[in-house]
């Protein structure tokens, strides 16, 4: 079925991105799906299948996610390619997550989304209840807003994040020409599997046929068994392995990132600047860099200098983001023991911290106590707070509790508030140095996604001399 739809902009919209994306948000949330594309392939039916108008990089994996997508973005985008990017989950504004060539929507262009395939939805909604399932979820609705912004742009490639999983995510309804899954560990259990290998099979899902399958290092070898099987299986793909077919030659941290050296069954890149702290950034990079050998017609080797110039240029949000100095202010997402250990060992590489006070805050379905063993010997002391996801974030009185468990009582502070907890972090730092905060003194603040978007936002609104105010008057 194939109906015509106007690409034009809408006329004057009655609807502001607020109330647009309340809208979404009375739908399933997004991290409660139904294991079924069939509400994604219907409303990509009715709009004329938009998924086949551009070349594709789909990426999966347990973490890394937003940082290849970003990466493999800039590398395309660097080559006079126009791109799509679409990320998730947002920092600030749900409009962060779809973005063309490089900058995130504009608010007004998020509703002529919305408005111009809202009765394409409501279709799709319908049809879905008449067959005893329910309406197209909060995810199922962006994924197909960003599919329709990148093919009325239109771009030549997307780089497509998945939402969770892969193989029922909705996102799934792209054949990619490029499949990255990164480092796949115990992540969303509840709806993946309870174990490593249930949750790999799922996110061997975006494999496709005719796809080049890029896979990243993998701490199980049951994972790396499945994921091979998977692509060796699927007709015509062609498998890259980081560690065999793609390798880190070498690397050394850098002032704002790193230098490596990075190869290809093409050849390898030497000294590339990566604008990324850790090893594991490295390892996106290279990844990124083979999926975008895939999507842009060159043949052999890309051009070096842009390589260089692309990743060079790559900041990640939210991703060991150093917001503040005087004191060092860093944000990081991680959530899960994957990603907080490469967390602190990107941490004690590139950074020389003499005190680091943590400002933590999490989601109650998380391994927290596993989370909080980790950044143990990081952190001097750590102060437990809420972020805004009042549903499912841990209440800070059990949060202070198993924090205390870890880091033992005298280096645990409890603070309700996020904003009460960062100028507590503040007031800590450094606090018997009378010449003010020195170097290799800092804050981390982590624990979630959100956490990092409400510190971000917060921090964006506070100017520097507000946080400090307490260290003038003592």
């Amino acid at each position: 079925m194939e109906v015509t739809v106007s690409l034009e902009e809408p006329q004057s919209s009655k609807r502001n991105i607020q109330q647009v994306y309340r809208e979404i948000m009375k739908r399933a949330p997004e991290h409660d799906f139904d294991p079924s594309l069939d509400r994604m392939r219907y409303v990509l039916d009715l709009l004329g299948h938009p998924e086949h108008s551009f070349k594709t990089i789909h990426i999966t994996g347990t973490n890394g996610k937003g940082s290849t997508a970003r990466l493999s973005e800039a590398l395309v985008r660097a080559y006079g390619l126009r791109t799509g990017l679409y990320t998730s989950p947002h920092l600030e504004k749900v409009n962060e997550r779809i973005a063309i060539d490089g900058q995130q929507i504009s608010d007004e262009r998020f509703v002529d989304l919305y408005e111009q395939v809202i009765d394409f939805i409501n279709l799709a909604d319908k049809h879905s209840l008449e067959q005893g399932g329910p309406r197209m979820s909060f995810f199922e609705v962006l994924t197909t807003m960003a599919i329709w912004a990148f093919a009325d742009a239109p771009v030549d490639v997307a780089v497509v994040e998945v939402g969770m999983g892969g193989l029922w995510d909705a996102t799934n309804v792209i054949d990619a020409d490029a499949a990255i899954v990164g480092p796949v560990g115990m992540d969303h259990m509840q709806w993946l599997g309870d174990t490593v290998e249930k949750i790999a099979t799922e996110k061997a899902g975006i494999i496709k046929e005719g796809s080049t399958a890029i896979i990243g290092p993998q701490e199980h070898e049951s994972v790396s068994q499945i994921l091979e099987h998977k692509a060796a299986t699927t007709a015509g793909t062609t498998l890259l392995r980081d560690g065999e077919e793609l390798e880190v030659v070498s690397r050394i941290p850098a002032v704002g990132g790193q230098m490596a050296s990075l190869r290809t069954p093409n050849g390898t890149y030497k000294d590339v600047p990566i604008s990324l702290f850790g090893e594991h950034q490295a390892h996106n990079a290279l990844a990124a860099l083979a999926a975008a050998e895939v999507v842009i017609p060159v043949n052999g080797m890309l051009d070096s200098d842009l390589v260089d110039e692309a990743f060079g240029g790559v900041k990640v949000p939210g991703r060991i983001e150093v917001v503040r100095t005087s004191p060092t202010t860093i944000i990081d997402g991680g959530h899960n023991v994957q990603a907080v250990t490469a967390l602190r060992k990107a941490i004690e590489e590139s950074f020389d911290f003499q005190q680091l006070v943590g400002v933590v805050s999490m989601m109650g379905d998380k391994q927290v106590e596993e989370v909080l063993g980790i950044l143990e010997p990081l952190l001097s002391q750590v102060v437990v707070t809420q972020n805004s996801d009042t549903g499912r974030v841990m209440p800070v009185e059990d949060l202070e509790k198993i924090a205390i468990s870890v880091f033992g009582e005298d280096r645990v502070i409890a603070e309700p508030s996020m904003p009460d907890a960062i100028a507590k972090a503040v007031d800590l730092v450094d606090v018997d140095d009378e010449l003010g905060v020195g170097y290799g003194h800092g804050i981390l603040i982590t624990g979630s996604f959100v956490t990092a978007g409400d510190a971000r936002l917060l921090l964006k609104e506070t100017p520097n001399k507000d946080l400090l105010k307490k260290k003038s008057e003592r």
